[in-house]
């Protein structure tokens, strides 16, 4: 039995893992912005098995608050094997190359706040020699791409963070995930047109409970996205200009 903290836990895939974790037994503490919400994804979790189900509202914004919100949460649990830092938004492209403000706002909560939460957990999880923290990142963070480049600017900033995170934590006992899923068929891409390439917050989220168990270091979700990854990164620049990606 686990004891799993995790950060955006409405979203669609964090609720899927939570019910994975539900069923073997953990105790899970949920965090996110919608207290209605989160009372009823812990309803849900408890009679699916969680040994315990504590929640707390929080904003990822509120830098000054996510002491607090950790402290509890490390209090409810004990201690934390698994932290999951799943928030995030999906920036209107357009919308953000025309307004400042707005860009920064969802450059603050995709990857500024990302990285203040990661600083907290893991200054938290050394502090008790163990634990793994899972980030999700994203495919769009490989490569700025003229569709997405606010979203992916802000994975990117994560990415680089929990490698570097990852490398200074070697020798620890502590574990840095880089969660990098593909297209995920999500409330927040209901308005896309989906494909082959498509897969479910559930396919998703037993990926993320693998790598978790595996302690490994980044994880492709699906597994293809590595190889198709590879071959975006290693265009050429004058050849990538000139593709509608």
């Amino acid at each position: 039995m686990k004891k799993i903290l995790i950060l955006g836990a409405t979203s669609a895939i964090a609720e899927r893992y939570a019910r994975i974790e539900a069923a073997a037994g953990s105790s899970l503490f949920l965090a996110g912005r919608s207290g209605t919400r989160l009372e009823a994804i812990a309803a849900d979790l408890r009679v699916r098995g969680g040994a315990a189900v504590d929640t707390q509202v929080f904003d990822a914004n509120d830098f000054g608050a996510h002491a607090a919100l950790l402290d509890r949460a490390w209090t409810s649990l004990g201690t934390v094997d698994v932290a999951l830092i799943a928030h995030g938004t999906l920036p209107d492209q357009a919308a953000c190359q025309t307004d400042v403000d707005l860009a920064l706002q969802e450059f603050s909560t995709n990857a500024v706040a990302s990285i203040a939460l990661m600083t907290g957990v893991a200054a938290r999880m050394e502090r008790q020699g163990s634990g793994t923290l899972a980030v999700m990142s994203s495919v769009a963070g490989d490569r700025g791409r003229a569709s997405n480049y606010l979203y992916g600017s802000a994975k990117s900033a994560v990415s680089t963070c929990a490698s570097g995170l990852r490398q200074r934590l070697r020798g620890t006992g502590l574990n840095v995930l880089t969660i990098k899923p593909g297209f995920v068929d999500t409330p927040m891409t209901r308005e896309f047109r989906k494909g082959p390439l498509w897969s479910s917050p559930d396919s998703v989220a037993e990926g993320i409970a693998r790598a978790i168990d595996r302690r490994r270091a980044v994880a492709y979700l699906p597994g293809f996205w590595w190889a198709i990854m590879r071959v975006i990164t290693h265009i050429p620049e004058p050849l990538f200009r000139r593709l509608g990606l």
